[in-house]
Formats: C-alpha cells, structure tokens, sequence
C-alpha cells in the first residue's frame, strides 16, 4: 500500500481542486493513494454521484486531453484508465452507494469494437445510485449478445455508448436490433457527434450529453416501446449508391495504394524508419475508416473534424502535417468514380489548407 501521508482533503464541494489530488496519484500510478483519495471523501460524507462525476469523470477527461497533447503515452493513458476503473469500483461497494432498487430494469453496453467501457460505466453506477436495476455489460458487446441478454431480461431500457465514431454504423446495427424486439435505445458518447446529431440519424429513441443527463431523462419520461418494423436502411437511403460498402469492403487495399504513392507525393517518407512506416499506415487506415464512416452517415462535417484532430495529434508528436493533402488527394485519385467519396475528401483537404495553424508552417 502506499506509505504517503494522505494529502489534506479539500474543503466539501471543492471538486476541482479534489479532481487534481486524484490526477497527481493515478498520473503517479499509485492506484493505492487514487482508491484510498475517493473512499475518504465518500467517508466524508460526499455525495458518491459527485466522486463519480465531479472528480474522476473530470480526470478521465484530462487523461484524453494529455495523450492528445503527447504529455503521455498510449501505456501510460491505459494505466491511467485501469486506475480510474479501480476507482470507480471502490466508490460502487462503499456503503454510502448502496441503493434500493425503485425504478425499472436497464441494460448499459458498450457497441461491439467499443473500447472506452469506462463512460458507459460511470452511467451504469449514476443509474444505480438513482434507484435502477442495472445490467452492466462492459465494452465491446456484440450484437446478438445484447440481444439474447434483452430476452432473457426483458429490461426497459437500453442505454449504448460508442466514444469512436467508426463505430456508428455498428451502434445504427444495434439500436435497430433493440428496437425490433421492442426495447427502446438511448445513446451517449462522443461518437454521437455535436450535439448528439447521429443519434437521431440513426433513429436513437434518446440521446444525451452526459450520465446526469441521462439518468435525468430517463427520471423524467418514459420511453416508449418502438415500433418493430422499422428497418436499417429506412434512416439512410443514400447507402443504395453502394459507395460506403465499396470503400468498407476495400478499405485495406486502398491503404495499400495510398501508402506507396506516398513516396511520390511527399518524398520525405523515403527516409522514413519502418516503425514510422508502420505508423503512416495506421494513420491512412483510420482515415479510410472515417471516410466511410462519413459516407454511411453522408455527414463531411465528420470526416473534416477528424482531420482537423488527426493534423493536431501529428503535429504534437512532431511529424509533418503537410503529409495529410497528398494522402487525401491520393484517395481522391483512388476513388475518382464515388462522387460522394470525392466531395468529402475535398472538404477535408480545404479544411486543411484554410486550418489556423497553416500560418504557423505546419502544414504549408
């Protein structure tokens, strides 16, 4: 355990300078001091919604915010998020969170191939803590296992979470499923875009920002049971173009393409280590999966956002962000007969080249 002396704790209701004692031990690794820090501040008498939401959401937070900034590394971001779920669990068995079920049954799941399981976890505790029977399933949860779990449970509700907006059209897989067998949807997480924008694009019965939020909506109304014969495609009928199945179906060979005509476009890659190669092709790779994401959707705000990120993030590792136009110009080539697939890789070259930090060199 650890042999510090615990730090003074904040006067009550003083959640950021609280949120800052935690960020120094799971920062530090210290799983120890991070557990002890959240289980005396609920001895205290803090409200456990509040250490869950107020203190370690808003490290979690920060976590993200120093990866992207390059101040920590992708291990150390996942110990970081270990030590955070670790904490989460002390608040869970603490006396002070023990509730008695008054409310309906709810299941709260991560969509498959979603793995940031720890926001739909700090909603499945605040659901807890507001008197719901909650099935927890965790991150990654296949379709027709949630649905054989929904069988066998008859909840009243599901709650999905997906951070990773290539996970949009799994989730749109999912809130169908749910619904044809009568149970309602809402959604949260980052993948939902501003303002939750996809959710009702893939036809979410609810959507919302946050846990509190959420469990607010839930409190306030009552889903209602969907209609059954609703069908996928019934929300997207520009998928009949075929384009974003062809560009899913091809996206490793479009990787491949680009990736050697990069040698051409941007000549600096001819000296660039295997590891480095390595890398560009995980870079292209995401692109491919977020312009097709962006052709389900036909949304090119989500493809020009996540360009906009993508030369930030190269940026703060110190790689060139002029790499990204040739890159999209290539696909562009590649792609020439998909007029959909065209026009947003355009908007995300022009976003590049009109971007702020243009006057700042780093990418003209």
């Amino acid at each position: 355990m650890s042999t510090s002396t615990p730090p003074r704790l904040p006067r009550t209701g003083d959640t950021e300078q609280t949120a800052e004692l935690l960020w120094k031990a799971v920062s530090a690794a210290d799983e120890y001091a991070a557990t002890e820090l959240v289980l005396r501040l609920l001895d205290e008498g803090t409200d456990p919604e509040s250490v869950l939401l107020d203190v370690i959401a808003q490290v979690q937070g920060r976590v993200g915010e120093e990866w992207a900034a390059n101040r920590i590394s992708v291990a150390q971001e996942h110990a970081t998020t270990a030590i955070n779920e670790r904490a989460v669990t002390a608040v869970s068995t603490h006396s002070a969170a023990r509730t008695a079920v008054t409310r309906g049954r709810i299941t709260v799941a991560c969509v498959d191939g979603e793995w940031h399981g720890l926001p739909a976890r700090l909603l499945a505790e605040v659901l807890k803590l507001r008197g719901w029977q909650v099935d927890y399933l965790g991150a990654q949860v296949p379709t027709p296992h949630l649905i054989g779990h929904l069988h066998s449970t008859r909840a009243d509700v599901v709650a999905l979470s997906s951070s990773i907006a290539t996970r949009l059209p799994t989730a749109h897989a999912a809130i169908t499923a749910c619904q044809a067998v009568g149970v309602p949807v809402l959604v949260g997480g980052a993948a939902f875009g501003p303002e939750g924008r996809y959710a009702k694009l893939l036809g979410a019965d609810a959507w919302a920002p946050d846990a509190r939020t959420a469990a607010g909506h839930l409190a306030q109304e009552r889903l209602p049971r969907p209609a059954s014969d609703h069908q996928r495609f019934d929300d997207l009928p520009h998928l009949g173009d075929q384009e974003y199945t062809m560009v899913a179906r091809n996206s490793a060979t479009l990787v491949r393409s680009v990736l050697t005509g990069l040698e051409d476009a941007f000549p600096a890659m001819r000296a660039y280590s295997e590891l480095q190669r390595e890398r560009t092709a995980q870079d292209l790779a995401h692109i491919v999966d977020f312009l097709a994401t962006a052709l389900y959707l036909d949304d090119e705000d989500l493809f020009t956002r996540f360009i906009a990120w993508t030369a930030q993030i190269l940026v703060a590792r110190g790689v060139p962000a002029r790499s990204l136009p040739p890159a999209l110009d290539l696909l562009d080539r590649e792609l020439k007969d998909f007029p959909r697939a065209v026009r947003i890789l355009r908007a995300g070259t022009h976003t590049l080249t009109t971007a702020p930090f243009t006057a700042a060199g780093n990418i003209a």
